[in-house]
Order: structure tokens, then C-alpha cells, then sequence
């Protein structure tokens, strides 16, 4: 961890599997144990931002900023209703996949500057968009550990192997395996779909990098992002609330956050 300070990407190559609603529910649990925790959006949907209530008009006033012109981080951050500060994101940033190249001068630029010290107040959770673009990339050189969703269907699984075979390729520039977590979402018991994905992820990645937590299916957890609520917020008592309180004490647990 940089300087003691945890930094979780949480990535997969197929939309739709519970990405934001991950980052949404990993940064309201830290927040409401007592950390000031950063959420950095950088997919150009922009739906992180959203549901925090962050609409930049221009985007000066996102994280597009710090890309293409080098402002610092907190010239852009936004402190929301959810006690996390939020770095949002613009839909000019699908531009900067064709502006600024992939050289890793490129790819380790956020990294970069969270190494400097007194960027953020605490853990940073990162939002990325579905493809393998620069932006993703900053995420993942960024990182302490990847988390990657992976809903109950055969697509969400495909991409998440997929994405495992790409980490495999970047070992050699990483100079090291990186610490990856792949969670099970929009799990559902009596679904047989859901318990052939499980036996596909048990058969095609490692047990250690398979978070024994899983994001059950949950009406409240699918609409809390319509009500611009984090799920602590919109049914603090549900499921999903205490899936997401899980699913932190495991990453705290391996020491991924203090």
C-alpha cells in the first residue's frame, strides 16, 4: 500500500455486473466507520458521479482535469452527502484514451500522485469504465488489489477470465503478480446459473483470489443508484447493507484496508 494508504480498483471488461454499485457501497461502508475515503471516477458514463449527486458542467471541474492538464486532485474534488470525497468524472474523459497514449509515463500517472503525500484523507476506491483503456490501466498500476465483480451469468464470467488472462500478460512490466479479489454479485441460491458460475470461477481461478463474500440478488441493492442513495442510506438493515459490511470486513481482514 502507498505510504499505508489502501487504493482498491474495481474493474471487469463487461458492463452491467455491479461495478459502481460496488465502489457506490465499498465507499459509504468505509465511510461510515469513521474514514474520509476518496472515490475517483473513471468511466465517462459518469453514473459513480451520479448517484453521489456530482454533474460537472464542464470538464475542468472533473477528474478529466488532472489528465489533460495535470490539476492536482483535490481542485477537483467534491465532498458528498455520503461522507466520501469524490473526484467525478466528465464525458470528455473518452477522449483521452486517443490523447494521451498508453507509455507508462502514461498508465502510472495516478499513481504517481497518490504517492505524494497529504493527497487524500483515506482509502481511495476507483470506478473504472468496461475497457482496457488508459484510464483503466491508471487504475490498475495504481492499485493494492483489483476487485473484480462478477454477476451470475456466463458473460460476466467470460469477461472476468478474460481480464484474468490480460493481468497474467502484464506480470512482467508489474515485476509482480497482482493482488486480485473476484466477488460474486447478483447471486442468487435457488438460481442455477448462479451455482454453475461458482463452479466455473472454482475451476478456472485461484480459491485465495475468490472473495468468500457474495453480493446477493437484492430489489433494494438494484435501486438504491435510482434514488441517488448508497444502500446504508436507502435500507440500511437489508441484505445488501450487510453484504457490502461483509464483503469490507474480508478485504480488511487480508489487510487491504486498515
Amino acid at each position: 500500500m502507498l505510504g499505508g494508504m489502501t487504493i482498491i480498483a474495481v474493474f471487469n471488461q463487461k458492463g452491467g455486473v455491479g461495478k459502481t454499485t460496488t465502489v457506490l457501497n465499498l465507499l459509504a461502508a468505509i465511510a461510515r466507520r469513521g474514514q474520509r475515503p476518496w472515490g475517483i471516477d473513471l468511466d465517462p458514463q459518469a453514473h459513480l458521479s451520479h448517484v453521489f449527486g456530482a454533474r460537472p458542467r464542464r470538464a475542468d471541474d472533473s477528474v478529466y482535469a488532472f489528465f489533460a492538464r495535470g490539476a492536482p486532485l483535490a481542485d477537483v474534488a467534491q465532498i458528498t452527502r455520503s461522507g466520501v470525497v469524490l473526484c467525478p468524472a466528465h464525458l470528455d474523459l473518452a477522449k483521452l484514451d486517443a490523447t494521451l497514449g498508453k507509455g507508462m509515463d502514461e498508465v502510472t500517472r495516478l499513481r504517481q500522485a497518490l504517492q505524494q503525500p497529504g493527497t487524500t484523507t483515506g482509502p481511495v476506491v476507483i470506478d473504472c469504465n468496461p475497457l482496457l483503456t488508459v484510464l483503466s490501466l491508471n487504475a490498475v498500476f495504481a492499485c493494492d488489489v483489483l476487485v473484480i465483480p462478477v454477476s451470475s451469468d456466463y458473460l460476466a464470467l467470460r469477461g472476468a477470465l478474460e481480464l484474468e488472462r490480460a493481468l497474467k500478460a502484464m506480470e512482467p512490466v508489474f515485476r509482480r503478480r497482482l493482488p486480485r479479489r473476484y466477488l460474486l454479485t447478483r447471486y442468487d441460491a435457488r438460481k442455477t446459473m448462479s451455482a454453475e458460475v461458482v463452479e466455473g470461477m472454482a475451476k478456472a481461478l485461484r480459491a485465495d483470489e475468490i472473495c468468500t463474500t457474495r453480493i446477493r440478488e437484492n430489489v433494494h441493492l438494484a435501486e438504491s443508484p435510482a434514488f441517488e442513495l448508497d444502500i446504508f442510506r436507502h435500507a440500511p438493515d437489508g441484505r445488501g447493507a450487510a453484504d457490502y459490511n461483509a464483503l469490507l470486513d474480508e478485504l480488511s481482514g487480508a489487510g487491504f484496508v486498515a
